[in-house]
């Protein structure tokens, strides 16, 4: 037993070397595909547009601010001003949309860093001694573009062509241009009148409501559909919803289109949420903005990592969910998704503007056996919207989640219940009892060999009797 447990021990090490070792080459070899296509698109852009639009690769301002939004720094964090109606508002975008260190970006920056180490102590000379002579305040740092840039806005100016070339123009991905209302795709299900109670039902990343309307909403009672409105809303950016190119897909722009699409035209006074990994955050984010409003929050995989003091949370949340490593498979797909602005922009290329195709592909090789729902939901985005709602929700919205959590645990008394499942390899049983530590009142219930998709599809008649169940608990 003894030896049995070395040779474990030793496979276990060789491999972890060897994972290691090939994705250093692997991923050294997608940095310098990225930087390329980088340029590529560039030309193509400018070519079939007749512009190009920057990147992150090039400078963070000058990719915000060709969207139509202003780029601020307070006391060192990035943020955004955006022009709604006639107000505006400031908001947090995360830094890893532009900070992502890579092997080529560390081997350029350290070679220019010596030439500009002299200008550097000129500049700090002089500001020290403007320090010297005033005070310091808490200011925004703006550049003299501010003022055209608020009028181009006043002014109407137009966005970039809806959709983009790079992006599917058919019916089905198109079919929010046609209408006059800027909402949400909201699937209502349910009692019609005399509901008792409401349920917001909100996906993960890369998905749709289809995640909820094809799994639980046929598998509940009668009872819960004579008395619940059930709500399954497409997030800005994915399914049928709106897929505005210029938008930078905040936690704000998330938040607002909710609000707009289902809790103000259905008229929603308190209501229960189910939500999935990345709409668990918007789910707490909502519960805190309704603290009044929220009868229970359940929550499916969320993606709760917790930074050490002195860590910056974004960026430790981008190595714990995309930790550029070949194995197992959904991480390496995470480190696509996360790490590489133009080789993710790449694969919607070949997979989203082409959906037609692999989801005829699926359906001819599947001899039509299987439920499509899943790829309908995975290929129905834009790039600009899974590459920013990706940074902005899930990395950059994880410096609020201890704030969001302390406030559930003591200002809300609603019912907390977290599932997940034991062999989800994206997002580790951990965070569910990371959680749990911060809401001691909150369960967390574990499946066994279920994994990310699998917690409901697949269980899901088990899935919606637990609904049912806590749903009940938290009226009486």
């Amino acid at each position: 037993m003894a030896v049995m447990g070395k040779t474990r021990s030793v496979l276990r090490l060789a491999g972890r070397v060897i994972n290691e070792a090939v994705s250093f080459i692997i991923f050294s070899i997608l940095d310098l595909l990225d930087f390329l296509l980088c340029f590529v698109y560039k030309v193509a852009d400018f070519f079939i547009e007749a512009e190009w639009k920057p990147c992150y690769c090039s400078s963070a301002k000058e990719a915000i601010t060709s969207s139509g939004k202003i780029l601020v720094s307070e006391q060192g964090e990035s943020k955004i001003v955006c022009l709604s109606s006639s107000k505006l508002q400031l908001e947090e975008i995360s830094d890893t949309l532009y900070a992502r260190p890579s092997l080529l970006s560390e081997v350029s920056k350290s070679t220019v860093k010596e030439l500009k180490r002299l200008k550097m102590e000129g500049t700090m000379i002089q500001s020290c001694e403007k320090i010297k002579k005033g005070t310091v305040r808490s200011t925004f740092t703006v550049n003299s573009t501010i003022v055209e840039m608020l009028q181009g806005r006043i002014g109407g100016q137009q966005s970039h062509p809806i959709p983009r070339w790079s992006d599917c123009d058919c019916k089905s991905c198109t079919s929010w241009t046609s209408s006059c209302k800027e909402t949400l795709f909201v699937r209502a299900d349910g009692a019609k009148d005399k509901a008792r109670e409401d349920v917001l039902f909100i996906h993960g990343f890369i998905s749709s409501s289809a995640f909820w309307t094809e799994t639980l909403f046929p598998n509940f009672s009668r009872s819960v559909k004579s008395t619940y409105r059930l709500f399954a809303v497409d997030l800005l950016g994915f399914g049928r919803s709106p897929k505005p190119t210029d938008s930078l897909y905040t936690l704000r722009e998330h938040l607002d289109m909710i609000e707009r699409s289902v809790l103000e035209p259905y008229k929603v006074k308190s209501f229960h949420i189910v939500a999935h990994s990345l709409g668990c955050i918007l789910a707490l984010a909502l519960a805190v903005k309704h603290p009044g409003s929220v009868k229970s929050l359940t929550l499916l995989a969320p993606p709760y990592f917790p930074a050490t003091k002195g860590e910056q949370a974004a960026q430790h949340v981008l190595r714990k969910v995309a930790p550029r490593r070949v194995w197992p498979v959904i991480s390496f797909g995470a480190s696509i998704a996360c790490w590489y602005e133009h080789i993710s922009r790449t694969v919607c290329l070949l997979i989203c503007k082409n959906h037609r195709l692999w989801e005829f592909l699926a359906k001819l090789i599947t001899r039509n056996r299987i439920r499509t729902f899943l790829l309908e939901g995975f290929f129905c985005h834009t790039h600009n919207a899974a590459w920013h709602t990706l940074h902005n929700i899930i990395c950059g919205a994880a410096g609020k989640l201890d704030g969001y959590l302390d406030t559930v645990r003591d200002h809300l008394k609603c019912d907390v219940n977290v599932f997940h499942g034991r062999d989800d390899e994206l997002i580790p049983v951990e965070c569910s009892y990371n959680m749990q530590s911060r809401i001691p009142r909150a369960r967390v219930k574990v499946i066994e060999n279920k994994d990310h998709i699998t917690i409901v599809v697949g269980r899901q008649k088990a899935f919606a009797r637990d609904l049912e169940e806590i749903w009940r608990k938290s009226s009486e």
